[in-house]
């Protein structure tokens, strides 16, 4: 017994030397530290002290303050501004960016250390439908191919829908995809989501992910490995957003814009019609210098059938795109950027939902205000969806 509890010890210990090593490679040294009212805390990093500059490949990295082109054609129909839960308390000076400070809690709570900055047996929309009821994820998504594609937007309704466990997770967001000849992914993405585990509270938050294998080995979330840029010290990925939607009442949008530099071949995203948060640099991706093959809007959760039965974690605003605006969560101002730099809007949208009665997608529609959207969402577990 003695022996046993040595080697519970040493693994204790070495477990606990591997989460403060990787607390010091997270956590950069801070020029000014803000606590948010939710309990965050965000610290303002010295731009070239970001966590992308950790892989040797971006060493040399010559940091783009601004995308050197902007798309032509429409911007958002209507941008509010980006409101985060921290900005009550302060703002980060300029020539930093603020980055959430990651606790020991949050690396513990994930199922590993490996597994702490992962997407959870994640999967790739794909509408031949073999891979949505894989590993637990499902979804409700519109889905655009047949060209090569530089870039996307849409403006994505905020709402705060229940999230069942907390190793489950709901999100709203695009998918830039590129699937090469030997089925290997690439992928950005940026939403929002509720992810208890990851964050340790059920607010919607800002993020971005990516990566170039398929999930494999390479990509995380926000700022916790080396990847995305950024260049903004008024947002913060990973930070809670502030306001969301109320059930027939006030509806807030979260607008963002992704495209492909023409000069440097950077990714880029904007929030709103002005706010260039930073970016994703061409080194990171093998094949997405030429476009990428289809994109996705849309949102998924985790179903991890407690007991047997379905979750009741929700999609969108938790209702069912049925019950139309200020009842159920949409996308609008749909569009993708083409090689000719040009913002358009898609002719056509393909539609998917995992199990309808769960969570379903409307088709999509087109107005002079909204320009192209859909409406999404559901509960989860119904009478319907057991």
């Amino acid at each position: 017994m003695a022996g046993q509890d040595t080697l519970s010890s040493n693994g204790k210990l070495a477990k606990e030397l591997e989460v403060e090593k990787l607390l010091k490679t997270l956590n950069k040294p801070a020029v000014k530290s803000i606590k948010s009212p939710d309990g965050d805390i965000f610290d303002c990093v010295h731009i070239l002290n970001q966590p992308a500059f950790d892989d040797p490949k971006l060493k040399k990295h010559k940091i783009q303050m601004r995308p050197t082109f902007y798309p032509k054609g429409s911007n958002f129909s209507k941008s509010n501004p980006i409101a985060q839960l921290w900005h009550q308390s302060g703002n980060c000076p300029k020539g930093t960016i603020p980055i959430r400070r990651t606790t020991k809690d949050d690396i513990l709570r994930a199922d590993s250390i490996q597994q702490f900055v992962k997407k959870i047996n994640q999967t790739i929309p794909d509408l031949s439908g073999s891979l949505y009821s894989t590993n637990g994820h499902e979804y409700a998504i519109s889905d655009l191919r047949g060209d090569r594609y530089y870039g996307a937007q849409a403006s994505i309704n905020i709402w705060k829908p229940h999230v069942q466990q907390s190793n489950e997770f709901s999100l709203s967001q695009i998918w830039i995809v590129n699937r090469d000849d030997s089925n290997n992914v690439e992928t950005i993405e940026a939403g929002w989501q509720i992810f208890p585990e990851l964050y340790g509270d059920d607010n919607p938050r800002l993020f971005v992910y990516w990566t170039n294998d398929s999930y494999n080995r390479t990509g995380c979330y926000n700022l916790r490995c080396s990847g995305f840029v950024q260049v903004d010290n008024s947002i913060a990925v990973g930070a809670s957003l502030q306001p969301f939607s109320v059930y027939g009442a006030s509806q807030y949008v979260l607008s963002i814009l992704i495209r492909k530099d023409p000069g440097s071949g950077n990714w880029w995203m904007l929030l709103g019609n002005s706010t260039f948060v930073g970016y994703w640099p061409a080194s990171l991706f093998d094949r997405m210098s030429e476009g990428a093959s289809n994109v996705q809007w849309g949102g998924e959760i985790i179903n991890n059938r407690d007991h047997g039965q379905h979750t009741t974690t929700g999609m969108g605003s938790g209702n069912f795109p049925q019950e139309g605006f200020g009842k159920a969560s949409f996308y609008r101002d749909i569009s993708t950027v083409d090689r000719n730099n040009y913002l358009v809007s898609p002719n056509y949208l393909s539609t998917f939902a995992t199990n309808s009665k769960c969570y379903d997608i409307s088709p999509y529609a087109k107005s002079n205000d909204w320009g192209v959207y859909f409406f999404y969402g559901g509960p989860g577990r119904n009478q319907n969806c057991p």
